[in-house]
């Protein structure tokens, strides 16, 4: 005789045929319905309340998001998997058949684990199509296996998936191992990156930290999450892991002679991080592209310039180039305009208008204070410089000139200054004129 934990699980399909009775099945049915509609009644009574929580949660209340979030999503089939067991429990104590709820009850359960499975997907990875593929997948995969399961199929499946193996040298590795090593894996992986992004997410809501450190933090945590999780992961499947250190004597060499560039970008990305001399949001020059930096990763840089285009610069170019940061330890940057005026124009009066006239521009800072000189003596007139500050140079430049230029032009015609063209006078010396010549 068998040992009990060997015997196979029950065929609850083959049960419940065995079972099929109006009455019971009426009954079961009706316990069923009830369920469903008390699920439906708590989900009308609590999903607004989870709505409004999530919705008033902030940065730092990520703990509390995730959890309001995680408990919409499995509350109408958690409710019908609890109020199942409970009613299966009241029909087994009255001695009444319970065949068809062995049947929902597995069902039910496998829902709950579905969306919980879906939705750590989905705080792990970003949305996308290939998210919305693997939900898909293993959703499916889920309601196979409960499929099996009830059938009965699930472990002649194994049995057969077991017995196709490929021995390698004192070890044996089936079909099984692997099916269960890569779901080990993929769990293991899924749950670290999980946590990875849940701790990402709180270190860079501390505002008191500066940006780039808390970057840096927050992917060497992931990185931390996802070693641990190899590490804990390959036993599980059975590989040793003192296979790593020839698996990394390899990949050392790969760096040496096929991957140098990537690892220098690498490098230079942490480095840049860590000394901080380019920040999110700094205005920067960098190989003749210049723009406000809009993201910082471990292999590049990337440069928005006022046209809206997007420059995406290697770190390695960042370390090993001249960088002009324009914003490296203050935002502010000096804006020069040139005017030229007449030669029977009151430059004292011409110099108070400009000053004038930029102290009344909105982005124009009051300290440093604006600058108005007599720059040079030019052929049609007097070239005079105006010099302002301003602390929002992504802004733009070329609007404010714009805009102050306009304002000059107003008050110097309200005040009678003259902005002259070039002009050039032709004298006829020695009294000769064209018709003499002709």
């Amino acid at each position: 005789m068998a040992a009990p934990d060997t015997l196979p699980p029950p065929n609850l399909i083959l049960e419940l045929v065995s079972e099929i009775e109006t009455v019971s099945i009426a009954r079961q049915l009706g316990v069923i319905l009830v369920c469903l509609c008390v699920s439906w009644l708590v989900g009308r009574i609590l999903r607004p309340r989870l709505k409004s929580a999530r919705a008033h949660a902030g940065l730092e209340d990520e703990a509390l998001k995730f959890g309001a979030g995680g408990l919409d999503r499995v509350l109408n089939p958690a409710v019908v998997w609890v109020l199942l067991l409970i009613g299966r429990a009241v029909l087994h104590h009255h001695g009444l058949p319970i065949k068809l709820l062995n049947v929902a009850i597995p069902l039910s359960s496998s829902l709950v684990i579905i969306r919980i499975a879906v939705y750590l997907l989905r705080q792990a990875f970003p949305t996308g199509s290939g998210v919305r593929n693997s939900e898909r997948a293993i959703a499916w995969t889920m309601w196979i296996g409960a499929v099996l399961h009830i059938t009965g199929l699930l472990p002649h499946i194994r049995a057969w998936m077991d017995e196709l193996a490929l021995p390698l040298g004192t070890h044996r590795i089936s079909l099984l191992n692997v099916i269960e090593g890569t779901f080990s894996v993929a769990v293991t992986i899924l749950v670290a990156m999980w946590i990875g992004r849940l701790v990402e997410n709180r270190v860079m809501a501390l505002q008191r930290m500066d940006v780039s450190l808390r970057v840096v933090i927050a992917k060497a945590v992931k990185a931390i999450f996802l070693v641990f999780a190899v590490l804990i992961a390959l036993p599980l499947v059975g590989i040793d892991v003192t296979v790593l250190s020839v698996f990394g004597g390899a990949v050392g060499v790969g760096l040496g002679f096929g991957l140098q560039k990537i690892a220098a970008n690498y490098i230079s990305g942490f480095a840049i991080l860590l000394d901080r001399s380019v920040k999110l949001g700094d205005l920067v020059t960098i190989d003749n592209r210049h723009g406000e930096v809009t993201r910082l990763t471990a292999r590049y840089v990337v440069v928005r310039s006022g046209d809206g285009t997007e420059a995406i610069i290697p770190n390695e170019s960042v370390i090993t180039s001249t960088v002009l940061n324009h914003s490296y330890s203050d935002r502010l940057a000096r804006v020069d305009l040139s005017i030229q005026v007449a030669y029977q124009t009151d430059l004292r009066a011409a110099l108070e208008t400009l000053l004038t006239v930029a102290r009344a521009a909105a982005r124009v800072v009051k300290e440093p204070a604006p600058v108005a000189f007599v720059k040079n003596f030019g052929e049609s007139g007097i070239d005079l410089e105006l010099m302002v500050w301003i602390t929002d140079p992504e802004a733009g430049r070329a609007n404010l000139r714009s805009d102050l230029s306009l304002a000059i032009y107003d008050a110097f015609r309200a005040q009678g200054i003259e902005i002259p063209f070039p002009q050039r006078e032709v004298r006829v010396l020695g009294g000769v004129s064209l018709q003499d010549s002709g």
